[in-house]
């Protein structure tokens, strides 16, 4: 991995130097626009709709349109003479309750390496936040944007997630939920139950992106033909799959209860504790067989 950015965290009068690294990447695979006659690469051109002419693009300026129509252009001078913190630090302005921040503010996350021979300053913060069992939020300044972002703990690593400013996070008004009738109990207890029979632990491992792979076998199939086309004939194509709206909400339940082999009422009960008790079964009715099994003679073993 590179950084991306170089600074340090100010925690009172502590100074943690730290370097900035992407938390995530996107696995998609990327395609780029051709002719679909002959195959050639779309390029796009950047053009003046005054003069007509193409523009670089060290020759291309920020502008603004207000709402009565007026245009304000700035340039890279004016976006500098802007506030933009304190560029190479990250302030911590408070710890708050990590339970308090709604999931729905988190926007990228970003792992944070101590930038020190001795990076006793940086295992500090991170035990603290560890141990009090709360977020630091602080400021941060990248690519002439500033954001607030939320400072925790991963595996021992600080990790920086900025945050969606509250005007970012659209409000939503659905009048269809206003007027819906509440849950009956019956519904409720039968969902409860049905719940309780799809949990388990999260495990991400667990779970693949079909599409990215089918997509993949069909762009190496492609290639290994040498067509640089994909057959499409042979490509199997997804059933489709019937109408789910279904009428009777109970009756919905009742079936997914009996797909999961539940009936309403029934605790779930651990997979593992299953297998132990499917073991233990097999054990018991391996041991009645040897003893049922009738015993040679001690003269029989020794002739044999």
């Amino acid at each position: 991995m590179r950084s991306i950015w170089k600074g340090s965290i100010a925690f009172g009068l502590v100074n943690v130097p730290v370097k900035v690294y992407t938390a995530t990447e996107d696995h998609d695979i990327r395609f780029h626009q051709v002719h679909a006659k002959d195959g050639g690469r779309i390029k796009y051109d950047r053009v003046c709709q005054v003069c007509g002419k193409s523009v670089q693009y060290a020759d291309i300026d920020k502008a603004y349109v207000a709402p009565d129509g007026e245009q304000v252009v700035l340039t890279d001078a004016d976006f500098a003479t802007l506030p933009a913190a304190e560029k190479h630090e990250i302030p911590v302005l408070e710890f708050v309750p990590s339970e308090q921040i709604d999931p729905v503010l988190f926007d990228k996350s970003y792992y944070l390496e101590p930038d020190s021979t001795t990076p006793k300053a940086y295992q500090l913060l991170a035990a603290t936040l560890e141990r009090i069992d709360k977020t630091a939020l602080v400021h941060f300044t990248l690519r002439q944007k500033t954001r607030l972002a939320a400072l925790r703990v991963r595996d021992g690593v600080l990790v920086l997630q900025t945050l969606l400013w509250p005007d970012e996070v659209r409000a939503v008004d659905f009048p269809a939920l206003d007027e819906a009738p509440a849950p009956r109990p019956q519904e409720l207890k039968m969902a409860e139950t049905l719940v309780e029979s799809m949990s388990g632990d999260f495990d991400p491992g667990d779970y693949t992106d079909e599409y990215q792979i089918e997509l993949q076998k069909m762009l190496d199939e492609a290639i290994a033909s040498g067509s640089g086309k994909v057959d499409t004939a042979a490509v199997t194509e997804t059933a489709e799959q019937p109408d789910a709206e279904v009428v009777d909400l109970v009756a919905a339940l009742q079936r997914s209860l009996e797909a999961s082999g539940r009936r309403e009422g029934e605790s779930a009960a651990p997979k593992k504790t299953a297998a132990k008790k499917t073991a233990k079964k097999a054990a018991a009715k391996k041991a009645t067989a040897k003893k049922a099994a009738p015993r040679k003679s001690t003269a029989t073993r020794k002739g044999a």
